[in-house]
């Protein structure tokens, strides 16, 4: 029972390095200059044009039109 536990404590504690380290924050930069940071890839709805992020100052979800973005750079770790 005890090596049940404990390689269950491993795999969560891998899962865990793995998914922090497969983020990948961007900057997105908006046609009238705004900047806005991201804390993960935004994903775009191709069928509506709209991108959503996780805003990195809020947390909070958001979406953008393409067209309104100049472009989306991946900021290093």
């Amino acid at each position: 029972m005890k090596l049940k536990s404990i390689f269950s404590v491993i795999a969560i504690s891998t899962s865990i390095l793995l998914v922090a380290g497969c983020s990948s924050p961007q900057k997105i930069e908006t046609v009238n200059g705004e900047t806005i940071l991201t804390t993960d890839k935004p994903q775009e709805d191709e069928a509506t044009g709209l991108i959503t992020y996780k805003d990195a100052e809020t947390g909070q979800l958001k979406q953008i039109n393409r067209d309104q973005i100049r472009r989306m750079v991946e900021l290093d770790d």
